[in-house]
């Protein structure tokens, strides 16, 4: 059957939509998790630096 080229009607359209999830290694989020908790470990190693020696040097 054949459309009126005229008529302003739109054919619907579903893409198929794909879920494309990238490979997750397992020595990669481990490597991360490290890697971070090093960062938190540094960051309060570095506050208790200020507390224990800087902040008795500023009451003086």
């Amino acid at each position: 059957m054949l459309r009126d080229p005229i008529s302003n009607e739109i054919d619907s359209v579903e893409e198929e939509q794909l879920e494309i999830q990238t490979p997750v290694d397992s020595r990669i989020v481990a490597s991360n998790a490290i890697k971070y908790t090093a960062y938190v470990m540094l960051f309060f190693g570095f506050l208790y630096f200020l507390i224990a020696y800087l902040a008795p040097m500023l009451e003086q």
